[in-house]
């Protein structure tokens, strides 16, 4: 069975409620930035753009989602 409460993610420094069991492609597409130019961290962890669609996130995983070529806000 698994927990109805919500997970709480930290996204580049910003806690973030999750509603419902997301994997990094999922919150990728939720943020439209779905593009070959994105590198995602895990917990520390490089996660190959393969491995997106499987890689589940849980309750307090920190996340950091870089797009090459981005200028700084």
């Amino acid at each position: 069975m698994t927990d109805p409460r919500p997970s709480l993610v930290t996204v580049n420094g910003q806690v973030e409620r999750l509603d419902a069991v997301m994997s990094v492609g999922s919150l990728l597409d939720g943020k439209a930035l779905r593009t070959h130019r994105i590198a995602v961290e895990r917990n520390g962890e490089i996660v190959p753009r393969s491995a997106f669609d499987c890689t589940w996130l849980n309750h307090g995983d920190r996340v950091e989602i870089v797009v090459a070529g981005a200028r700084p806000a």
